[in-house]
């Protein structure tokens, strides 16, 4: 009986140290178009998001973390760790109509990680390209998809408009197209393949879930933004119709999050987890894009390069970050997520191929300085527009839609705290209940008084602009005029990043892409042979 007991001591002594050596699983949640207002723990208590909090508040807020203004280019930077200027993704996202995609010749996260042992999964959005389907999840690294090949679609019927008019159904499980999901909402279905992935995952290998959700992202044109009543009952006091359906939404995606975190707590894998949350652009405001996120007190919109277009919602929380329960100022970029989480998984950042992203493990981990001084918005010379921080200090150059979304958009009605009701969370189960970090009150942007020239004295497509982000987030006061040394070095930087950007990959919308063609399914139109040479799959069309 002696010897059988120390047999299994043994045992599970060996099974713990294994444990200790297997890379640490790494989840990933991208949310869609929220902005930096949509979410209560950056201090606005009218869209109630506890289980995001509770996450937040345990882990490192990013609170000076910047994105891509758009999704293509912000979902390439996650997973090849190298900036859209680099890929040719820099303009414009890749509509379904277009056949063009993430270059074949990038390696992507998924590819990386699997020399690591790693199980890799993607639940949710695309995005990157599926002309040909060699361009699609389970050709670029990924064990399996559930999920979408375009850029949005109906949270109900799962159909999207792609360009053009054209216009079919866009949802697959792996690469079949998976009719079961009708009249089921779409966050759901992919909160149910997110838990499915974890409890089926074989506990031997390390897990990668990328899990990229709709939410809060438009559906189609004619009904755009859409919640189910169990999610829009948490917001019934938002009196603003779309405000409160886009609250809705957010909501759906809160509990997604919860869910996924239980997952991982009921099958012992949380503690070895790594979970990335982050948006992947600023919000859409006040009937942008059909759309009402908001980012308050920041300046523009989606697809701007002001900072409510590029300052991006995030956390990331894990038992193995050494000094968690802070809000950091260190300044990141999306290009960081691949070398960081290789370098958390025990993978050589070197084999990584002409990354522009920085590993920041080590400074997350013992809360040291950011090695990240600068950051590249985006060069896009189709629009005339590029801006880049280096410092405390953004120039900025041209601008979007005629500088028609270049204000600051506040909230459709004064702000109503969400109930006390609807900021419970299971999580505190599991988390305990996270107060506040100490320091949480530095996430809070605090912009002062709006002076009388703010809206006019920035002309980007006159002369460069100029702010001091630290001391004027909210882009009120262009400083060009009293720091031309600082606005001379800044152009240099960018002359810098122009002279080593690649030909945006763009191609115009493809006739041979129409689903009426494929029974009114989104669907791959082209083949390529093994030089690489590009065939249609019709023919005769």
């Amino acid at each position: 009986m002696v010897m059988r007991g120390m047999i299994a001591l043994l045992l599970a002594l060996t099974a713990t140290v294994e444990a200790q050596k297997q890379p640490p699983h790494i989840i990933f949640i991208l949310a869609d178009d929220l902005g930096w207002n949509d979410v209560s723990f950056h201090g606005s208590g009218q869209i109630p998001t506890p289980n995001i909090d509770a996450l937040a508040y345990d882990g490192i807020i990013l609170n000076n973390y910047y994105v891509s203004p758009i999704c293509t280019p912000t979902r390439s930077a996650i997973l090849t760790g190298r900036h859209p200027i680099h890929t040719g993704q820099q303009v414009d996202t890749i509509l379904g109509s277009r056949p063009y995609g993430v270059p074949l010749n990038e390696t992507l996260m998924p590819q990386y990680l699997k020399k690591c042992g790693y199980a890799t999964h993607i639940v949710g959005k695309w995005h990157l390209g599926f002309f040909a389907r060699e361009y699609t999840p389970l050709f670029r690294g990924f064990d399996s998809h559930y999920g979408y090949w375009l850029g949005h679609q109906d949270y109900y019927d799962h159909t999207a408009q792609g360009g053009n008019g054209y216009w079919g159904y866009d949802m697959r499980r792996n690469m079949s197209v998976d009719r079961s999901a009708s009249n089921k909402y779409t966050t759901d279905l992919f909160t149910e393949e997110a838990v499915t992935v974890i409890n089926s995952h074989d506990k031997s290998k390390p897990l990668f879930l990328y899990l990229a959700h709709l939410a809060t992202h438009s559906a189609n044109s004619y009904s755009p933004l859409q919640a189910p009543q169990k999610y829009l009952q948490k917001v019934q006091h938002i009196k603003h119709k779309q405000r409160r359906l886009f609250g809705g939404m957010a909501v759906g995606l809160d509990e997604s999050v919860g869910q996924v975190v239980q997952a991982l707590k009921a099958n012992n894998m949380l503690d070895s987890s790594i979970i990335v949350f982050s948006t992947d652009n600023g919000g859409p405001a006040s009937g942008f894009d059909m759309n009402y996120a908001n980012n308050a007190p920041l300046r523009g919109v989606k697809d701007t390069l002001w900072e409510g277009g590029v300052r991006g919602v995030g956390f990331i929380w894990s038992r193995l970050l050494r000094k968690t329960r802070r809000v950091s100022q260190q300044m990141m970029h999306i290009t960081d997520w691949l070398p960081t989480l290789y370098h958390a998984a025990g993978g050589d950042t070197g084999e990584l191929v002409a990354p522009d992203g920085i590993s920041m493990w080590p400074a997350l981990s013992g809360g040291g300085a950011s090695p990240r001084n600068e950051i590249l918005h985006n060069i896009d010379d189709v629009r005339h527009i590029a801006a880049l921080r280096r410092g405390d200090w953004k120039i900025r150059i041209g601008h979007t839609y005629a500088g028609h979304w270049d204000g600051w958009y506040e909230l459709p009605e004064a702000t109503v705290r969400a109930p006390d009701s609807a900021f419970v969370t299971p999580l505190t189960r599991i988390l305990g209940d996270p107060p506040r970090p100490h320091d949480w009150e530095s996430v809070v942007i605090s912009c002062g008084k709006k002076p009388d020239n703010a809206s006019v004295n920035c002309r980007p497509t006159v002369a460069p602009c100029l702010f001091n982000i630290r001391d004027d987030p909210c882009e009120y006061n262009n400083m060009a005029a009293a720091r031309p040394d600082v606005v001379s070095a800044l152009l240099g930087r960018l002359a810098m990043y122009n002279a080593t950007q690649v030909k945006p990959a763009n191609k115009p919308i493809d006739p041979k892409s129409n689903p009426k063609f494929y029974d009114y399914v989104w669907t791959w139109w082209k083949t390529l042979d093994a030089s690489g040479r590009e065939h249609y799959v019709l023919n005769d069309l």
